[in-house]
């Protein structure tokens, strides 16, 4: 068996893994901690670890909270655990008040064989009680593995462009300010070696005064890190005699926010002047843009991992919902075409095409054999990627524009001599433009354009989301059609005068501006890739001139409300 191979669980004990979380971006967790939250039964964390690790849990896993969430069904300050299940239902865990602690719900929670996962931030052997939960298994005889995480104290220093250790490899001393003892304060104080503290923001400024009544020069630079490895990072430099009034100049302090946990680095790696070449992850072009995507959800996952890799934070908002045709007989004799030779092509243009003709072909017991034979086409990746899920390999994908138009352009014209057969089965909307009949038509081929789908206004957002749409709360918007621009006016209001507006082609600014929204960034190319590239290109040089001018980096939602934009020719 190999060293991350998963033991098996006992009968009785069960099996416990604690993991890592690592410092809060879901990106840091290892391929162990991956695997090993695949296959757990139960996950026991409180609830902002909960937020990192439950992705990679399988569908109904168990989830013990162990505080007090403010989305609790818990009577407040009971701090009673929650068990809920990823699909949503969720009901009031059964334990007795004696095993409310973490090392009782552990082993509770591992009794007839069960996989748990008990995940704790950063890194286990860096945590407070994790020890004290090993040892009670130990005791109890239920077995257990560690799988280590990324520690907050080695993490955020990275993403805060903070290097801990050099060239000139000085000592690189960590400190808990918490339970730090006056020994403790007096040896790092006597030191010249970087000192990385961990805290929270309202003791910061008493940490920095232990080190200079320990022994450390005033003028030492510092760095203070907020909500690290995530997109709320922050991270302000001073230095330990000037921190209480960079805060305090700030704004950040006093603030209801002052017990949140930081990370302070004392010494000089974390100047200033080395952090503004080094702070490669706040310095992302979107970096904590709040940016509404208006698609559905199938759609709009690959766009939102692209604009999370410029450092924004996608939303999703539906702006339209696919429902079945309301006569589908036309549908179901075109399938049945597809088995008997009617067709020698069948062209896909969207993803929801594929998943109607998929979903047909399921409920008549058919699979990805029936293309046998026949030419398939597709536009745009998305559905290329769809179709090969299917288990069906495009044979012509546009070289060019990824439209109908550019489809027209590749396909061959009928050919009596090549081609035995001269139709062609359309699957579309029931809203899809006549372009691609046409043109196949021009080019001598007949078709049987088919409705696979209607597209639907979809219900409005939640009230928290429409009043941040018209009220500023985002940052910028993406359309990637007319039909997204008017839905979502429809459904949830016109985006404020401070949210760029991002358009993916001449046709959809046309009708945001009808909209009466004035649009800032237009795509190279009608591709969702390439609008999110040049969403970030323009917040990449807004950041850049910011800079330049001497002023504070903000973005766009923090803008004077009403403030005068200026217009993009991206």
């Amino acid at each position: 068996m190999s060293p991350t191979a998963l033991p098996a669980a006992g009968p009785e004990h069960g099996h416990v893994t604690f993991l890592g979380a690592g410092p809060g971006d879901p990106g840091l967790l290892t391929l162990r901690a991956v695997e090993a939250l695949s296959s757990a039964d139960v996950l026991i964390a409180e609830h902002e670890v909960l937020d990192v690790i439950r992705t990679h849990a399988r569908q109904g896993v168990s989830v013990v909270q162990t505080d007090a969430d403010p989305s609790s069904v818990s009577p407040p300050g009971t701090g009673t655990p929650q068990l809920t299940v990823v699909d949503g239902t969720s009901t009031t865990a059964a334990f007795p008040g004696a095993a409310r602690d973490a090392a009782h719900l552990v082993m509770e929670a591992a009794r007839g064989g069960r996989r748990v996962v008990r995940a704790v931030s950063g890194d286990p052997g860096l945590d407070t009680y994790a020890a004290e939960e090993m040892l009670a298994c130990a005791a109890a005889g239920v077995p257990f593995e560690v799988v280590p995480g990324v520690a907050a104290a080695v993490g955020v220093p990275a993403y805060a462009g903070v290097p801990l250790r050099d060239a000139e490899g000085a000592d690189v001393r960590f400190v808990d300010a918490r339970t730090a003892s006056d020994r403790c304060w007096t040896e790092v104080g006597a030191s010249d070696g970087t000192v990385v503290v961990s805290t929270t923001l309202d003791a910061v400024a008493a940490a920095a005064g232990e080190l200079v009544s320990a022994g450390r020069k005033p003028d030492t630079p510092l760095s203070v890190t907020i909500a690290g490895t995530t997109t709320r990072q922050r991270t302000w430099t001073a230095t330990l005699g000037t921190i209480a009034q960079t805060l305090k100049q700030a704004k950040v302090l006093p603030s209801p926010d002052g017990g949140r946990p930081v990370i302070a680095v004392v010494g000089e790696r974390s100047a200033a002047a080395r952090r503004d070449q080094l702070s490669w992850f706040e310095s992302k072009p979107l970096f904590g843009w709040k940016v509404l995507v208006p698609r559905t959800k199938e759609q709009a996952a690959s766009l939102s991992d692209q604009l999370r890799s410029y450092g924004a934070v996608p939303h999703e908002v539906p702006t339209i919902a696919v429902e079945p045709p309301r006569t589908p007989q036309q549908m179901e004799r075109a399938v049945k075409g597809l088995v008997t030779g009617r067709y020698e092509w069948i062209a896909f243009t969207s993803v929801n095409a594929v998943k109607a003709v998929r979903e047909k072909f399921e409920e008549y017991g058919l699979d990805a054999r029936a293309f046998a034979g026949i030419k398939v086409a597709a536009v745009g990746e998305q559905t290329a990627r769809a179709l090969v899920a299917f288990g069906v390999k495009p044979d012509l994908v546009p070289s060019g524009e990824q439209s109908a138009a550019g489809l027209l352009e590749d396909w061959p014209p009928y050919d009596p001599v090549f081609d035995p057969i001269d139709r062609v089965f359309l699957p579309r909307a029931d809203i899809a433009t006549e372009t691609l009949v046409a043109g196949l038509i021009e080019l001598g081929w007949e078709v049987d354009d088919v409705t696979a789908y209607r597209t639907v206004r979809a219900s409005p957002p939640p009230a928290e989301t429409r009043e941040a749409i018209k009220g500023g709360g985002f940052d910028a918007v993406l359309f990637t059609s007319s039909s997204t621009v008017r839905n979502l006016v429809g459904i949830a209001g016109k985006p404020h005068n401070v949210t760029v507006i991002a358009c993916i082609g001449p046709a959809t600014a046309k009708t945001a501006e009808e909209h009466g929204l004035r649009v800032d960034v237009m795509a190279p190319e009608p591709s969702v890739h390439k609008l999110a590239e040049a969403l970030a290109d323009f917040g990449m040089k807004r950041r850049a001139a910011a800079v330049e001018n001497g002023d504070p980096v903000t973005r766009p939602s923090e803008r004077r409300p009403g403030a005068r934009r200026r217009r993009s020719t991206t």
